[in-house]
């Protein structure tokens, strides 16, 4: 039986829509990487790819990891339709994000957003994408704040897979580290009865030293 962390479940959900997220880039992602200086990239749970493309049109060469390949060909194939050598600038890995390790690969940017794993195995996929930070890098990870399990917008009866942004601190080490933001941001949603919710992102940026 297919769980939400693997290939089957996944390929199944990419497969049962034409498009499953709006193919714009996540608001987190270009509010806090609009002013880095474009360098190597590390998409994590990149999806159908978006915020991958948007940063290869900003100049970035990204590698784009997910468990899924229905989603990875879709991804591939709305870089081919962007242009101006978006695909050149942009890796595909097909890969089980739950023990795939980026080894020596060092990268400026490191962005996983709403990857939302079990505590454990996530603070063991989280210290890996800290340690694939190079120095001067950005690791930004993004999430559902677990304060939002007590609004009405539907979100899976799981609590351990919430996070803080102090749940990520935890996992660095701070003389290494400096946190650039560490919020519960605000934003507006509809819930299923048509009303308006505010809902928050776990939103945690650090810049390693």
């Amino acid at each position: 039986m297919s769980h939400p962390f693997d290939q089957a479940f996944w390929d199944e959900r990419y497969s049962s829509q034409g498009r499953l997220w709006s193919g714009n880039p996540n608001a987190h992602l270009v509010a806090e990487a609009a002013e880095l200086s474009p360098g190597v990239a590390l998409d994590v749970g990149c999806g159908e790819g978006a915020d991958a493309i948007w940063l290869a049109s900003r100049g970035w060469q990204v590698t784009g990891v997910d468990v899924s390949t229905v989603a990875l060909q879709r991804a591939a194939g709305h870089a081919a339709q962007a242009g101006d050598g978006i695909a050149r600038r942009i890796d595909w890995v097909h890969a089980d994000l739950l023990h795939w390790d980026p080894g020596a690969a060092r990268y400026d940017l490191v962005t996983a957003q709403y990857l939302h794993l079990p505590d454990p195995p996530r603070g063991d996929v989280f210290r890996r994408l800290a340690v694939s930070v190079a120095p001067g890098g950005t690791l930004l990870i993004v999430g559902h704040h677990p304060s939002d399990l007590q609004t009405t917008v539907p979100r899976p009866p799981t609590p351990e897979r919430f996070f803080t942004g102090d749940d990520i601190v935890a996992l660095l080490d701070p003389p290494a580290w400096q946190v650039v933001t560490d919020t519960a941001a605000p934003r507006e949603a509809t819930d299923p009865d048509g009303h308006a919710v505010t809902v928050h992102d776990t939103v945690l940026r650090a810049r390693r030293r």
